[in-house]
């Protein structure tokens, strides 16, 4: 996908109230950014900002971080946020790769990748956000129940993301291949791809995961 440059988008990034600026200093004290000790959960790759966007204004007792590394996308959601001025939504502009320099061990509630830059090439594997790479930096923020929750119109990724479940040690909590199968279920918020994406009668895969560890107890 070809992303449009916003002119000036990084200056207003920096500048904004909604963007959490020197990230790295607000490892184990994210509680007090929100100034709460409600849960935390996070989306990586969180585009326009829609599917977070939707999850702050229905759960209020959450607290949500959207991570997104492209300017000119991450700019989108945060005009939006400045009409809704939501007290539990903040954002951060980086790379997914430095997601432990910024939270502490288990600050994190769950998290929420949706439809992941695919990374097609064998030799860009570790890139891909369900990699077992990725899935191990997850479990060192995760708090001990935490989940990671993934949906997808790729199936070739989808397929790669169920066999790196067991081999990094974690436990498939649900999976299914056609989330919409039966419509929409309850409590499913959908992301913009999500949404042109049914419309057109592709089918849309999920997976629920967590650390090994925490289904055993």
């Amino acid at each position: 996908m070809r992303l449009r440059n916003v002119k000036g988008s990084r200056e207003m990034i920096a500048a904004n109230d909604y963007v959490i600026h020197e990230e790295t200093t607000k490892k184990g004290c994210w509680r007090a950014v929100f100034g709460n000790d409600n849960p935390i959960y996070i989306e990586i790759g969180m585009g326009k900002g829609q599917f977070l966007t939707t999850l702050a204004m229905e759960h209020p007792d959450i607290n949500y971080v959207g991570i997104e590394k492209y300017s000119s996308v991450l700019i989108r959601a945060i005009e939006k946020q400045e009409e809704l001025k939501l007290p539990n939504l903040v954002f951060i502009r980086m790379e997914a790769e430095y997601i432990t320099d910024v939270f502490a061990p288990g600050e994190v509630g769950e998290i929420y990748l949706n439809f992941s830059d695919p990374w097609p090439k064998d030799r860009h594997a570790k890139r891909r956000l369900t990699s077992k790479e990725f899935l191990h930096r997850y479990e060192q923020i995760l708090v001990p129940e935490g989940k990671v929750i993934f949906k997808t119109d790729n199936r070739e990724l989808f397929d790669f993301s169920v066999e790196q479940v067991p081999e990094a040690g974690w436990q498939m909590i649900s999976c299914t291949y056609d989330l919409h199968e039966h419509g929409n279920p309850e409590g499913n918020v959908m992301t913009e791809y999500e949404t042109k994406f049914v419309a057109e009668g592709n089918p849309i895969c999920r997976l629920v995961i967590t650390p090994a560890e925490t289904a055993k107890q």
